[in-house]
């Protein structure tokens, strides 16, 4: 038979173990969640940097039809986000003297 100091010494002792085990399912719950979120962001990290290249095209196609069309209203769209250009025209473009001269029509 147990002694009184030794019985509540081993219930102490199982009353520790039920609380460390109760706080191991608290910070494993907690732990679990905490992958989660990192993972969702890690995923979409991963997503965003395979649609940067598709992102980018889409400005620039934005940009240079802008440019084109003298397009004020786009062009201030893009300014409300952060996205500036200039448009710098090259010289125009002139046909190959064959491409004006006129071809007779041979039947």
């Amino acid at each position: 038979m147990l002694k009184k100091w030794q019985f509540w010494l081993a219930m102490s002792a199982s009353g520790l173990a039920c609380l460390l085990v109760v706080a191991n399912m608290v910070l494993f719950t907690q732990n679990r969640a905490a992958q989660q979120n990192i993972s969702a962001r890690q995923q979409y990290l991963q997503q965003s940097v395979q649609l940067e290249a598709l992102y980018q095209q889409l400005v620039k196609g934005a940009a240079e039809l802008s440019a084109r069309n003298k397009d004020e209203q786009l062009r201030s769209v893009l300014n409300a986000q952060g996205i500036t250009f200039s448009f710098n025209p090259g010289p125009p473009a002139v046909a190959p003297p064959s491409a004006l001269t006129p071809t007779p029509n041979r039947k």
